[in-house]
């Protein structure tokens, strides 16, 4: 779809992104704060930014409960949700076009005029806890969280942060609130009709009744090497895993297209080096890798599950194609396919109003990059295999790294399987 996007600074010191998209039937809403679980006043509180999050559709001036408010926000098929991570929560809506102004009204309410009060505290932090303990059963989630914290990351362990929950207390809540949630520390993306309506769009922004506060910092970790880490249970029948090569700096969105495309070569499809060849010898079920590009510090990161039995035969192969990625064994025809398949992928990534907010969404919300939508084929078809072979060896070289398993093996097996990624 066709879209046009502009950077809007309102008066209160909040700042937006308004994408415009021709004939949508649907407007799409994103709210950001820099609010999440690194904001928290103290570490035992390390869990309030989640239930603030979970607190945000309840009473507020208009309605008695979340169960009123719900009713009358959802009564013509509108869509709302919130999201919690380390440093965002992030408030968003999907509403059918004729109604776009009284959804982003009722947000309003809710964001700007909670009424938090101790009845929905004690249901929802009674919510946040059976999450979290369902998240303990969630491997991939307990490997990467204790990654996290392995090469230096201030981020606590999800058994540190439901031993948190019940310190939280209303006071808290608001303290957390009133620091967070200000003007100038919200970022937003609107995208749908958004062109002839922009006037009204911003009037009724800049009419929120938020303090003026401060855009908050990201906090900045001091990153380095662990030994590998075996998260021990003894029901769990496989070996699920992660690890990270990790570059102490920001990419440039260039960087981050070609970083896509070696991921592609090496994990993206049924025909790709590493996933295609574990399916093809019947290694493994999953296996990715993406690229995560951070403030101060990106990471290549892999995981998968593997049985105990397959896993020395995964990790020579992952280790013998890293390699020789290093060794720039990469043809012409490999990249020309990546390219090929990025370029599609391109295309498609702009069919729904909600699929073209989420293209902006991640690099705008945590460093204020927009990148120019028009100009990805271009730099796509700019990428070349030095510098795809120049970041591999960036990321493997650094001196940052860490590994993390869950599984019912010995510490042994996890430090040899480890071993081999020390390229």
């Amino acid at each position: 779809m066709k879209h046009s996007v502009e950077l809007v600074t309102l008066k209160t010191g909040a700042k937006g992104l308004l994408i415009d998209v021709p004939g949508a039937s649907v407007m799409n809403t994103k709210m950001q704060f820099r609010a999440g679980l690194r904001y928290a006043r103290k570490a035992d509180l390390a869990e309030i930014a989640h239930i603030v999050e979970h607190l945000s559709f309840g009473a507020n001036a208009k309605y008695q409960n979340e169960q009123e408010y719900e009713a009358d926000f959802t009564k013509n098929g509108a869509y709302h949700n919130a999201w919690t991570s380390d440093f965002s929560v992030c408030y968003e809506t999907e509403c059918a076009d004729f109604e776009w102004d009284r959804i982003l009204d009722l947000k309003r309410i809710a964001i700007c005029n909670p009424r938090f009060n101790e009845d929905e505290l004690k249901s929802e932090k009674g919510n946040v806890r059976a999450e979290l303990t369902g998240y303990l059963n969630d491997y991939q989630r307990l490997v990467w969280t204790r990654l996290q914290a392995a090469i230096g990351e201030n981020v606590p362990s999800l058994q540190e942060r439901l031993k948190t929950v019940n310190n939280v207390e209303l006071k808290d809540i608001r303290e957390h609130y009133r620091r967070t949630h200000t003007a100038s520390n919200l970022r937003f993306i609107i995208t749908g009709q958004v062109k002839h309506r922009k006037r009204k769009i911003i009037k009724m922004l800049e009419d929120w009744d938020l303090k003026e506060g401060e855009r908050l910092e990201i906090p900045i970790d001091n990153l380095h090497t662990d030994q590998p880490i075996l998260i021990r249970r003894k029901d769990a029948s496989n070996i699920t895993f992660g690890f990270s090569f990790v570059t102490p700096r920001k990419l440039d969105l260039v960087e981050v297209r070609t970083m896509e495309c070696l991921n592609h070569i090496l994990t993206g499809t049924m025909n790709s080096r590493i996933f295609g060849e574990v399916r093809k010898r019947g290694l493994a079920y999953s296996l990715c890798s993406v690229l995560s590009n951070g403030i101060e510090n990106s990471s290549w990161d892999f995981d998968g599950e593997v049985n105990l039995e397959n896993a020395d035969e995964l990790f020579n192969l992952i280790q013998s194609e890293l390699v020789k990625v290093l060794n720039s064994e990469i043809t012409d025809a490999e990249l020309d396919a990546a390219k090929s398949y990025a370029l599609g992928r391109y295309q498609m990534g702009a069919q729904t109003v909600a699929q073209i907010s989420e293209l902006y969404m991640e690099s705008y919300f945590q460093g204020g990059d927009i990148e120019d939508y028009n100009r990805v084929p271009e730099v796509i078809n700019s990428i070349d295999k030095t510098q795809l072979v120049s970041l591999a060896r960036e990321f493997a070289g650094s001196g940052i790294r860490g590994f993390v398993a869950v599984g019912s093996c010995e510490k042994a097996v996890i430090n040899d399987l480890a071993a081999k990624l020390r390229l």
